[in-house]
């Protein structure tokens, strides 16, 4: 952080669990932040990709691999773009975004300038998906405010004559970008023209999942210090902003709030994807309960949210069931933006603790005082990833901390719960199967998840599915129901439990 106090400081950064050498085992990606117009580091700084030894311990392969990126860096969000089997990388900044193409080799190639995709001067979160089930994975990228250094604002000096941090609100909104994959490599800008290229907002979190059970993804896109938007995929290439409408553009009173992570999931069971969005200290964060009609309730409060995250903010977050009960739970990695908070007020701090839910009977409960001694601590949290790096069917979460180390915390929670992970793998439909809906009956009860894409912040998320089975004695039956352009169901019978099953469309589990 320098004197300066640049606001691209204080947003980042992210990290990503990336299976990138296709051995079963979830390696890491961490973005760190290099030179830009206003930062020129005495050394050379980059990112690093550590290889999962499979014993506990990582090695860093990031020169070898040829992604270290080296750029003022944001977020990563992990696709196979190409559908040849290897996890490829975007990698967003402020400056310069890079697409690296996953060789194959335990090489990447930075194809940035070959692919097409321009990015605007600052780009948050992305997400990979396919938003014309063409079988490809396209992309969007989040674009936050216009900044420079050369036209940097002084927002002011506190009374110990310290620059401090812009509020966002005070900078020029952009346009995010949508971009439809070719299938040769290259993609083209299809957001011109529609309701994202008209939607000025600050971007900072994006999930892509289908709000109205249509077949065709949508993107919900948290915004800083201006409305929400909510793009509903009318097909065809068409796109409607339907924030308003739907309920989670603002606040229950109207105001727009400082909107950055985000997430999706069929939270209640009923069939349609809720919606979770995390805001800085006094705004309340909101758990939108999916009405079946385009529209959202607020049930945070019914929930303890809001009382829990008052004075806190948040960036990393997702729904997952971290103990493998069968319930979807939720994790918040939360720190307030400005580093200088704690002078100004005496109950809001600028390192917070990271807050964990369990979902009982139909509520979320507070349960971080018993989550381990980790959650008793404070960080600067931002990016936050969800995978399970010891392939003990428990989901791990990776936290990347602004300006300290990142955290991996093993996950011992789940012991006693019987699960069964599954790697989807389209044929048809884009090879990472977002937009697959996954149902499985324990003892006769039903459960459904749709495979979303992106969620968090900054984050990528380890692709595998794991679902827990909780007390059941027995797994009935999965049924897969493959996105478009296939749209195949495929049920499976007599599945092993307590292992990782690899699923291709049309060809059912692979030994």
């Amino acid at each position: 952080m320098s004197p300066e106090h640049y606001l691209p400081e204080t947003v980042g950064p992210g990290c990503a669990f990336i299976d990138y050498d296709n051995d079963g085992w979830m390696d890491i990606y961490l973005v760190n932040s290099g030179a830009c117009d206003f930062y020129k580091p005495p050394k050379p700084l980059r990112n690093a990709l550590y290889k999962n030894n499979r014993d506990g311990t990582f090695t860093d392969v990031t020169e070898k691999a040829g992604v270290g990126a080296g750029t003022f860096g944001m977020g990563a969000a992990v696709g196979d773009y190409d559908n040849d089997g290897y996890p490829d990388l975007l990698v967003t900044a402020y400056g310069r975004s890079i697409l690296y193409h996953n060789n194959g080799d335990g090489t990447f190639t930075d194809v940035t300038a070959k692919s097409g995709i321009v990015s605007p001067d600052w780009t948050t979160s992305a997400v990979w998906f396919d938003y014309d089930n063409d079988g490809r994975l396209d992309l969007f990228l989040c674009s936050f405010v216009e900044f420079r250094a050369d036209t940097h604002i002084n927002c002011g000096t506190n009374q110990a004559g310290k620059r401090f941090y812009c509020i966002p609100r005070v900078f020029q909104p952009t346009p995010s970008l949508l971009y439809h994959n070719n299938g040769d490599g290259t993609f083209t800008l299809a957001s011109k023209g529609t309701d994202i290229e008209a939607a000025l907002g600050k971007a900072l979190g994006v999930v892509a999942t289908d709000i109205n059970n249509d077949g065709l993804m949508d993107l919900f896109v948290a915004n800083d210090t201006v409305q929400n938007f909510l793009f509903v995929n009318r097909g065809k290439g068409a796109w409607e902003e339907v924030g308003m409408f739907a309920e989670v553009a603002f606040s229950a009173d109207g105001k727009a709030r400082s909107g950055m992570g985000v997430d999706a999931a069929d939270f209640d069971q009923d069939g349609y994807q809720d919606l979770f969005v995390a805001n800085i200290d006094q705004e309340m964060f909101s758990l939108y309960r999916n009405r079946g009609d385009e529209t959202f309730r607020d049930d945070a409060r019914v929930h303890g949210i809001s009382q829990a995250t008052r004075l806190l903010s948040g960036w990393g977050l997702k729904f997952f069931d971290y103990d493998n009960d069968g319930e979807l739970d939720l994790v918040l990695a939360n720190g307030h933006p400005d580093d200088m908070i704690g002078q100004y007020s005496q109950k809001v701090t600028y390192e917070e603790p990271l807050l964990l839910f369990h979902h009982e009977n139909g509520k979320l409960r507070d349960v971080s005082s018993q989550a381990g001694p980790v959650f008793h601590k404070h960080f600067p949290a931002r990016g936050l990833a969800v995978g399970d790096y010891n392939n003990d069917g428990a989901l791990d979460l990776l936290v990347a901390n602004n300006g300290a180390a990142p955290l991996l915390l093993r996950n011992r929670a789940a012991r006693g719960n019987d699960w069964v992970g599954l790697k989807l793998e389209g044929v048809q439909c884009n090879r990472d199967a977002i937009g697959a809906r996954i149902t499985w009956s324990c003892d006769g009860k039903k459960r459904t998840r749709l495979r979303t894409g992106g969620g968090s912040y900054l984050s990528s998320h380890d692709p595998r599915e794991v679902l827990g089975l909780g007390a059941a004695t027995k797994l009935d039956w999965i049924e897969i129901t493959w996105p478009e352009p296939s749209g195949k169901v495929e049920r499976l019978s007599a599945v092993p439990m307590n292992r990782y099953l690899r699923v291709i469309e049309g060809k059912g589990v692979q030994s």
